[in-house]
This record gives C-alpha cells, sequence and structure tokens, in this order.
C-alpha cells in the first residue's frame, strides 16, 4: 500500500504543476496577442523610413555623420537583449550564444567591445562569465516606452558623432513568424549606404533620379536620427514578442508532458493496486483455508 500511497502524492503533485503551466501558457498567450500587435504595426514605417533613406543617400555627394565610419575608433558597443524572466526555452541561450560569438570576433579583429545587456537572465550570464557591462536596463517587460528607446538611441549617435564608437550593434531574437524566431546581430551605426545596382539592376532599366525639397542633406538631417530610434525600437519589439512565443511553446510543452505523466502515474497506480488487492485476497484464501484444515 505504501507504492500506491507514493504514486498518489506524486501524481497529484504532477497535477499541481500542470496547473501553473497550462495558467502560465494562458499568460503568456496573451501577452503574445499584444506584443505581436505593436511589433507588426511598428515594422512597416521601419521598413518605408529604412528605403526613403537608402534612396536619399544613394548619392555620392550625400554626406551624413551617421553614414561615415569611424576609421580612427577602436572601440565597438554590442547591446544585447534578454528576457528578465525563464521559462521561454532556448531564448536567452540563443540570444546570448550569438551574442557573445559577435563579441570574440569583433576582439579579434582588434577593437574592445562595450557590452550593454536588457534582461536579468543577460545579467546574470555576463556576471557568470566575469564579463564587465557599461550599462544594464531591468525594466523591460512585456513592453517598452519609446522615449526609453530614443533615450539609449541619442546617446549611441552621440557617441559616434563625437569618434568614441567605431560601431554600434544590437543582438536580439528576431521575429519571423509564430513558428520562426532567429537570434541576430545587426548594426545600428554606421547607417549602411545601399548597394549601387549590378548586372540585373542594370537590365531591369536605368536607375531612377528623385529631386528632393527641401535638399538631401536637410532630409538626412532630420531622417536619419528617426531612424535609428524606430530601427531600435523595433529590436525590442521583435525581442520582446519573440520571448513571449518562446515561453507559450515551452509552457505548452510542459503542460504536455505533465498531462503524459499523469496517465503514466494512474497505470502504475491501477497496477499497484491491483497488486495490493491481489495480496489480500492470497492472504484471506490461505487463513480460510488454514481454519478448514
Amino acid at each position: 500500500m505504501a507504492k500506491a500511497r507514493a504514486i498518489t502524492k506524486r501524481r497529484k503533485a504532477v497535477r499541481n504543476i500542470r496547473k501553473i503551466t497550462q495558467t502560465m501558457q494562458l499568460i503568456a498567450t496573451a501577452r503574445f496577442q499584444k506584443c505581436l500587435q505593436r511589433a507588426v504595426a511598428s515594422k512597416p514605417y521601419t521598413e518605408r523610413i529604412t528605403q526613403m533613406i537608402e534612396a536619399v543617400s544613394s548619392g555620392d555627394s550625400v554626406e551624413h555623420p551617421l553614414l561615415r565610419p569611424n576609421a580612427g575608433a577602436r572601440r565597438a558597443l554590442l547591446l544585447t537583449i534578454s528576457s528578465n524572466r525563464g521559462l521561454c526555452g532556448a531564448y536567452n541561450a540563443s540570444v546570448l550564444r550569438s551574442a557573445f560569438e559577435r563579441r570574440r570576433g569583433l576582439e579579434q579583429g582588434g577593437q574592445a567591445v562595450e557590452m550593454e545587456m536588457v534582461g536579468k537572465k543577460g545579467i546574470n550570464y555576463a556576471r557568470f562569465l566575469r564579463v564587465e557591462l557599461t550599462q544594464r536596463v531591468t525594466n523591460v517587460e512585456d513592453r517598452i516606452a519609446y522615449s526609453q528607446v530614443a533615450e539609449m538611441a541619442e546617446r549611441y549617435m552621440q557617441r559616434y558623432v563625437a569618434g568614441e564608437l567605431a560601431r554600434v550593434e544590437v543582438a536580439y531574437m528576431r521575429f519571423v513568424s509564430v513558428a520562426l524566431q532567429r537570434p541576430t546581430v545587426v548594426q545600428l551605426l554606421p547607417i549602411e549606404r545601399a548597394e549601387p545596382a549590378g548586372e540585373e539592376g542594370e537590365r531591369r532599366g536605368p536607375r531612377a533620379e528623385f529631386e528632393f525639397s527641401p535638399d538631401a542633406e536637410t532630409l538626412l538631417g532630420r531622417l536619419i536620427p528617426e531612424t535609428v530610434k524606430i530601427r531600435l525600437y523595433q529590436c525590442f519589439n521583435d525581442a520582446i514578442v519573440s520571448e513571449q512565443v518562446s515561453r507559450m511553446v515551452a509552457m505548452k510543452a510542459a503542460t504536455d508532458s505533465a498531462g503524459e505523466m499523469i496517465k503514466f502515474l494512474t497505470r502504475e497506480y491501477n497496477r499497484a493496486r491491483q497488486s495490493q488487492i491481489t495480496l489480500e485476497l492470497a492472504d484471506i484464501v490461505g487463513g480460510a483455508e488454514a481454519v478448514k484444515a
């Protein structure tokens, strides 16, 4: 009977865990819907303003400090976006692996790397590796204010224009679809110019010429800072929605596994209980035969 009692206690514990994981799955699903709306709503604006920058900056005579590489600078800044909470599968591991691989690549290229970390999981991992962080951000949950992102972007642009940084890159989880998220490292600064059309572009037809009013330099002066801010904001939105997707999938898998374990423990309980009943019947029959004898 002791074995059946132990199985009953374990089955009860697994049922309690299943209730928790199922609740977390529902919460992640609700948060995912809100995060997805923000990420999808901001993506067209990000793509269009990037295309506009490419069109305006395509001319060789157009110059802007954020378009020019800082050849003399030997310091890079790498911003990594992780999560504050766990239970989201391989989300944090994938992002941090990509970030630290990129860090090693930059250091091998002869650049000193400053790391800024968003999320407690990434901060704890950097502390474990004894990597110094210049900035730590932990107040990002299921959304981030645009004003906070704009403040970060302004600081990066000021340091880049001052010649302190050779490049600014962001490591995050890029949201492609509900079924696909990719750990990605993108270059935020300097802004890359559009590549000139190759043979395919020449076969399609002559390149379009634009007239700008106001002039291209004035447009770039207003568009480029806005582009840097909105691209960084899109990185945060993608990272947040990817985190919720990963947590939703992980909690669904945990709930399904708990359900399978409950079925297994129920079968084991039935077998243990049947064995106990069989032994009790055997004792009764043996006692009856002994009385007859």
